[in-house]
C-alpha cells in the first residue's frame, strides 16, 4: 500500500481532495455537525486542507489532533499555516491551545493505510486513534478518508481496533457494513 500511495501525483492528490471535501459536505455538512476533527495529512495521505478551508468558510470549527501521551487531543485551528511538525513528522497545532472534548454531534475524519467495508481500519501501527476512541463514549461520527484503491475486501484487525462508521473516497461515501 505504501508503494501505491507513493505513486499518487500532486494533481491526483488535489483532485481527490476536492472530491472528498465536496462529498463530505454534501453528505454530512447539512447535518448538526459544527466541529470537524481533521488529520493534518502526511505526503502519502489524502490532503485535508480543502475540507479544512470549506469548514471554516461555512462557519464550522475545524479541529486538528495533537499527540498527548498515548492519545490524541483535538485542538481548534484558525489557519492551516499555524500547524507545526510534531510526532513522526505529522503536522500538529502548537502547544498551549485548549483541546475540545469530542461529542456525538462532532465528525472525525481519520487517515489509514487501508479500510474495508465493515469499517475496519489499518493505521500506521501506533494506536493513537484506537486508544483515543476507546476512551470516548458515546463516540463522535468517525469517517475514514482514503483513495479508492485503499478500500480492500478485508483489513486485519484485533479486539482493540476501533471501526469507522463510514469511509469516503473520490468515488463517494460508503457506510460501514453496507454492501455497496
Amino acid at each position: 500500500m505504501l508503494r501505491d500511495l507513493a505513486k499518487v501525483s500532486e494533481s491526483q492528490r488535489r483532485d481527490v481532495a476536492g472530491r472528498i471535501a465536496r462529498c463530505l459536505l454534501r453528505e454530512i455538512g447539512s447535518g448538526p455537525a459544527r466541529r470537524w476533527a481533521l488529520f493534518a495529512s502526511l505526503r502519502s495521505e489524502v490532503w485535508m486542507r480543502p475540507l479544512f478551508e470549506a469548514i471554516r468558510r461555512g462557519g464550522g470549527v475545524p479541529l486538528v489532533p495533537r499527540v498527548r501521551g498515548d492519545r490524541l487531543d483535538f485542538v481548534a485551528v484558525r489557519d492551516w499555516g499555524d500547524l507545526r511538525s510534531g510526532v513522526f513528522g505529522v503536522p500538529r497545532p502548537s502547544a498551549g491551545r485548549d483541546a475540545y472534548r469530542l461529542a456525538p454531534g462532532d465528525v472525525v475524519i481519520l487517515p489509514g493505510l487501508a479500510f474495508d467495508r465493515a469499517g475496519h481500519r489499518l493505521g500506521r501501527g501506533h494506536g493513537f486513534y484506537d486508544r483515543t476512541f476507546a476512551a470516548v463514549a458515546p463516540s463522535p461520527l468517525r469517517i475514514g478518508a482514503c483513495y479508492h484503491f485503499q478500500l480492500l475486501d478485508h483489513v486485519p484487525h484485533g479486539s482493540h481496533d476501533r471501526r469507522v462508521d463510514a469511509i469516503v473516497t473520490e468515488r463517494g461515501m460508503i457506510w460501514a457494513g453496507s454492501p455497496g
